[in-house]
């Protein structure tokens, strides 16, 4: 709840109807700025307070304070609108769906973070899962090569935790979890992990991610491209319920 901003609103006049008309958004869209508190993209915060008379960091104080990487907001405000992701990982559990402890383990065994920020990035990738919590989530699919169900990340306890708590997710409509089995030889998700978003209005961004930080896609060939290797590495993957299957099988064996 956004107690902030609708003080701004009612002392200003404006109902979330006449805000969303003078902002260029859908009025649903200034709804949730109220009701679940987001943050706006930038353009939108910068119109939304010259209309409310009010400095930004009165209204959206958390983006003075942000946790998440400088190059990675791009993204977050790519994935927070989508309204469809398909993410493709070739080495880890993706983290809209990583457990606290495997997060953990995963920032930590990346050996680029100092100690002192493992738990700010910790509090950011964990605030991040509750877009799939939310009235009206995207649609994720996610595609992992087996590996990943294999690879000892944080010890057996936090990869039998882990791999039953993605199985669950799968119980929920809006997330699909497909496997590529190891029988499967050379594929084109052996390039490298990718994330494929998809908005509300059906334009689409990519993300690949590396060593040192992310990249936002939006060439349109590039995208093309990204949809061609997508196309692939599903069509290796099993099936949705095969794929879980798989999942609390392994999960067992870590037991």
């Amino acid at each position: 709840m956004n107690d902030a901003l609708r003080a701004a609103l009612n002392e200003t006049g404006y109902t979330t109807e006449s805000l969303a008309e003078r902002v260029g958004v859908d009025p649903k869209t200034v709804g949730r700025w109220l009701s679940e508190g987001r943050i706006p993209h930038a353009r939108h915060r910068v119109a939304a307070a010259e209309a409310l008379r009010r400095d930004i960091v009165d209204i959206w104080p958390d983006t003075s304070r942000r946790r998440e990487p400088v190059w990675f907001r791009p993204w977050q405000e790519i994935e927070r609108d989508a309204l469809s992701l398909r993410s493709f990982e070739s080495a880890v559990v993706p983290g809209l769906l990583q457990t606290e402890s495997y997060a953990r383990a995963v920032l930590l065994g990346a050996g680029t973070l100092p100690r002192g920020d493992v738990d700010r990035h910790l509090a950011a990738r964990l605030a991040r899962q509750s877009l799939l919590k939310r009235d009206d989530p995207p649609q994720l699919t996610v595609v992992l090569d087996e590996t990943v169900l294999h690879r000892p990340v944080g010890g057996r306890q936090t990869m039998h935790e882990q791999l039953l708590t993605l199985a669950e997710a799968c119980d929920q409509p809006h997330v699909r979890v497909h496997v590529v089995p190891a029988t499967v030889g050379e594929y084109a998700g052996l390039n490298g992990p990718f994330v494929i978003a998809t908005n509300p209005d059906h334009r689409m961004a990519g993300y690949l991610d590396n060593q040192l930080q992310g990249q936002v896609v939006s060439d349109l060939d590039d995208l093309a491209a990204m949809m061609a290797a997508w196309e692939n590495v599903r069509g290796e993957a099993l099936s949705h319920w095969q794929s879980v299957d798989l999942i609390t099988k392994v999960a067992r064996t870590w037991n």
